[in-house]
């Protein structure tokens, strides 16, 4: 049954949001040193422009000549992808931000339009760049025989043959729209591919405008070859792009017209979705409607063909009211996600080599002699997992499926931001609860781009049984967790799992994230205590072996960095080391740049976004940021710190080391606007292991791209004599290929 809020309940939960906001810039302001020097005010680059030279990274592996062929066109599909979402979200958000007359400057002090203006020229760039790109990899590819055909090349027999499937499967979905003084100008939606058509009426000689939009579900490639064909496959993987497929029948659509001119183009919207949550007394209701309006947010970018007329450009521009700067003018084809469908080719040659996960050691020695007893390996030891290195379907997965079946199992309380489809994990929760277990399904509806496939598991959960609720008014809950409750012979236990990414088996095989599967008592209050918090009324929580934003997990963060300075200022050593996904947040940067003025050895990796500076002299000269890239995305986040207790000055080192994984990011949304959930690493081996990571992914051996003080990136790839650095996702892959588990990442670098 879905959770609703009452007016009264959300009035409290959200002074309960503002106190915990409030309580945390009390922290802060009391943490405050009067002794530290003030810092530079421009110390921060800004958020957006270093987000696109992450693009440009992506963009980089896309054109390494040492990446399998087909493995380029992956990266200049993701590299498309990214882009079309930054302009969706970030880009859409300024501009209305810019419109409404809201926007402030940036913490990198560039104004509103500054910015704009410095997005626009990066971008324009980077997109003429991805273009030349793609079209090597298209003329490389063809080399490979994997080519991209147009219609006069194609033989007589294989037009007949696609003229046949065109008018057979593709012509009955088309839909023409005339813009005339009858037709108003048919709306464009946001992402579709569609062809701009000018025909004459050879009668009155005039000219008209038609839209034609491009079936987004049907393959973008048509294959030219009979790819079942053996011996045609040996010589060719042919295809034509679906809106030249088009163009060639347009006689068809347009019978008794004469084609003036037939060119792709394609408009981004504002795709952001804003639900007022307190205005609302069903928030899933809410959600559906706001998904309709998505649809027809204002246009922010158009791309068009470079081949289009002025005349055509003109009109389109006008009609969908873009301003210059938000024309990209780019050859066809257009919108190359379409290098996607190009993974399906079979050419494992020009493919990274096939990659098996294991099933996590400590789980496999179990399930040899109890028969796949997770919980009986989970009883002997914390168990540490590294996605995609470990299997997720044989732990993680496994370990749901199985509480779903055992008869002791009680209760499974789980939370939810993003999962597959056909998803295996709503299954086992789906069985539970047919099975008369007690469970429990935050759904976090307001997943960005998800949010469509989270309503519709929220309905099928709730029809099955389970209790579903989608967590606290006012914040998204992106925290990783679940908990079982099992009825053992020493009484009740509770199994839990903390992870940095999302229940999806799709993207854990994509994605490196780590997890811990453990029995411990102390983690099992925490989440009874955490899940009680999300899904009725308990604001005053204290956890132990939790930091839990928005309430503990900044000054948390905040209080391990203070307490490193505080180690190096006494003569300790002191070291901070961090894997994230983005750094933005200001007052962590201020404090890592205080605590490394004080000594304190900083070494951050950082995939994506970082505001902070490293390098620069009398300010962050002990502060080195690495980026790494590779066939999986790096996403696991891990904050290391050298001493887990204050140093007590002329009583020796502080204990430590001290290690913390889970879902949050150092931006405001993670620490101000989310759940999110880090769990400390108890266990020594473990800790070390993920220390040992970091240092992985930091060493100079490693391939990585180092960021600069002026916050460009440089890639290093190779060493002094030219030999290839160790891929660290290759290593890692050997290592576990070898029987080495997260807890045993060794020194090897």
């Amino acid at each position: 049954m879905a959770q609703i809020f009452d007016a009264p309940s959300k009035a409290l939960l959200r002074s309960q949001i503002a106190e915990h906001i409030a309580e945390n810039e009390k922290t802060d302001k009391r943490d405050t040193r009067p002794e530290e020097e003030p810092l530079p005010a421009e110390r921060y680059f800004d958020r957006e422009l270093n987000w696109l030279k992450f693009n440009q990274r992506v963009l980089e592996l896309a054109e390494d000549p040492e990446q399998p062929l087909l493995e380029r066109a992956n990266f200049a599909a993701i590299f498309a992808s990214n882009l079309d979402e930054f302009f969706m979200v970030r880009v859409a958000g300024l501009k209305r931000r810019i419109d409404s007359g809201i926007a402030v400057t940036t913490a990198a002090g560039l104004s509103p339009k500054q910015e704009m203006r410095a997005i626009g020229e990066t971008a324009h760039e980077l997109q003429d760049e991805h273009a030349k790109q793609s079209t090597r990899i298209l003329e490389q590819l063809a080399e490979e025989h994997i080519v991209l055909l147009s219609w006069d090349k194609l033989t007589t027999a294989e037009q007949e043959r696609l003229s046949r499937y065109f008018h057979r499967l593709v012509m009955p979905v088309l839909t023409p729209l005339a813009f005339d003084p009858a037709h108003p100008f048919p709306y464009i939606s946001g992402g579709s591919l569609n062809l701009a058509v000018l025909v004459e009426n050879p009668v009155s000689g005039k000219t008209h405008f038609a839209r034609v939009k491009v079936p987004d579900n049907l393959n973008r490639l048509v294959p030219v070859d009979d790819l079942t064909d053996e011996e045609a496959r040996e010589e060719r993987f042919g295809f034509i792009t679906m809106e030249n497929l088009i163009i060639a029948h347009l006689e068809s659509l347009f019978p008794g017209m004469i084609i003036r001119e037939a060119r792709s183009f394609r408009v981004t919207r504002n795709e952001d979705i804003d639900v007022e949550e307190d205005d609302t007394e069903n928030l899933l209701n809410a959600m559906e409607k706001e998904l309709l309006r998505r649809r027809f947010g204002p246009p922010i970018r158009l791309e068009i063909s470079d081949a289009t007329s002025p005349f055509l450009s003109q009109l389109l521009a006008t009609r969908l009211r873009v301003s210059e700067d938000e024309i990209y003018r780019l050859p066809a084809p257009l919108d190359m996600t379409l290098m996607f469908e190009l993974q399906k080719v079979d050419r494992p040659d020009l493919k990274n080599k096939p990659f098996i996960p294991i099933t996590n050691r400590q789980i496999a020695t179990v399930e040899s002699s109890r028969a796949q007893d997770i919980f009986a390996a989970i009883r002997e030891h914390d168990i540490l997992l590294h996605h995609p290195y470990d299997s997720f379907s044989t732990s993680v997965q496994a370990f749901l499926a199985q509480a779903a079946a055992d008869p002791k199992v009680l209760a499974i309380k789980q939370t939810l931001y993003r999962t597959s489809s056909n998803s295996p994990i709503i299954d086992a929760l789906v069985d539970a609860a047919h099975a008369g277990k007690q469970v429990l399904a935050l759904v976090e509806i307001k997943a960005r781009f998800d949010e469509d496939a989270n309503i519709a598991w929220a309905r099928k959960l709730e029809r099955a049984g389970v209790h579903v609720v989608y967590g606290i008014v006012g914040l998204k809950t992106h925290c990783k967790l679940s908990l079982v409750i099992r009825q053992e012979e020493e009484g009740l236990r509770r199994y839990c799992h903390v992870g940095t990414g999302n229940y999806n088996p799709k993207t854990a095989r994509l994605y490196t994230d780590l997890g811990l599967l453990t029995c411990d008592p102390v983690v099992g209050q925490d989440l009874t205590r955490l899940f009680n918090q999300l899904s009725g009324y308990a604001p005053r929580s204290s956890f132990h072996r939790l930091l839990v934003a928005p309430r503990t997990a900044r000054t948390g963060i905040l209080k391990r960095i203070r307490r490193e300075e505080d180690a190096a200022q006494a003569g300790h050593e002191a070291w901070i080391k961090i894997k994230v996904n983005a750094i933005v947040d200001e007052q962590t940067i201020d404090a890592l740049y205080h605590a490394g003025q004080a000594g304190v050895k900083i070494d951050l990796v950082v995939r994506g976004i970082c505001a902070l500076k490293p390098g620069v002299p009398g300010l962050s000269e002990n502060i080195r940021v690495h980026s790494i890239l590779g066939r999986f995305l790096e996403h696991s986040r891990i904050y290391a710190f050298a001493n887990s207790q204050g140093p007590q000055i002329g009583e020796g080192p502080a204990s430590g080391p001290e290690v913390w994984i889970g879902s949050a990011d150092l931006m405001h949304r993670n620490l101000d606007r989310r759940v999110e959930a880090l769990i400390r690493i108890s266990d020594l081996d473990e800790a070390t292991a993920l220390i040992d990571y970091v240092d992985l992914q930091m060493a100079d051996t490693t391939a990585s791209w180092h960021m600069q003080p002026d916050g460009t990136y440089k890639r290093y790839s190779h060493d002094d004599e030219g030999k290839p650095l160790i891929d660290c996702q290759e290593f890692l892959i050997k290592q576990h290929q070898h029987g080495n588990s997260a807890r045993t990442i060794t020194r090897q670098v």
